[in-house]
């Protein structure tokens, strides 16, 4: 059991055939199959990333396994140019760095933010976003702080949000984090 695991249970339980969803952090592009695979043939999924290479890996994963998705090298934060508000039912993010990929580049609190304040209106009422929270390393703590701060501000009466905490795990394991718009 790890974070991938957990956020990939919580969305095959919310997400549905024919549903409209944002892979926010394409990354590698397994978030941006499982929604393709959960939507189906009529859903809709766009992915975005800022990194050439993870927009080339999204597209040949999606390629091989016989999936569709608008797949763009743009930035979270600009996925607002996407789709209209209260459209979405679900968005994924994994904050932090690509995986295998360089190190110097990853997430930060600047583009971040603003890519979850977006995503939030973005999302129709019921509708997901769920996070993992990479940090450590060499993107450090800054982002993590910044989102955890901002998500203990969200409006209890629009949003509903779930953060879990690896309790014994060391070397600053991921953070599943869930938001529901009521």
């Amino acid at each position: 059991m790890n974070t991938l695991s957990v956020v990939h249970d919580v969305l095959r339980r919310q997400v549905r055939e024919g549903d409209f969803c944002i892979d926010a952090t394409a990354g590698k592009g397994r978030d941006t199959a499982l929604l393709c695979r959960l939507t189906g043939e009529i859903g809709r999924v766009l992915a975005f990333d800022v990194q050439e290479d993870a927009v080339r890996q999204t597209r040949e994963l999606l390629a091989k396994e016989h999936l569709s998705a608008e797949v763009y090298l743009d930035s979270h934060a600009n996925m607002a140019h996407y789709a209209e508000p209260e459209t979405v039912d679900c968005i994924v993010f994994n904050f932090g760095r690509l995986p295998g990929g360089d190190p110097t580049k990853f997430t930060t609190a600047e583009t971040s933010l603003p890519a979850v304040d977006a995503g939030l209106k973005l999302l129709k009422k019921g509708g997901l976003m769920a996070l993992a929270l990479y940090y450590g390393k060499e993107n450090g703590y800054e982002e993590r702080d910044a989102i955890l701060a901002h998500l203990r501000e969200l409006d209890d009466r629009t949003y509903t949000v779930l953060g879990c905490e690896w309790m014994n795990r060391k070397n600053d394991p991921p953070l599943p984090i869930f938001i529901w718009k009521e």
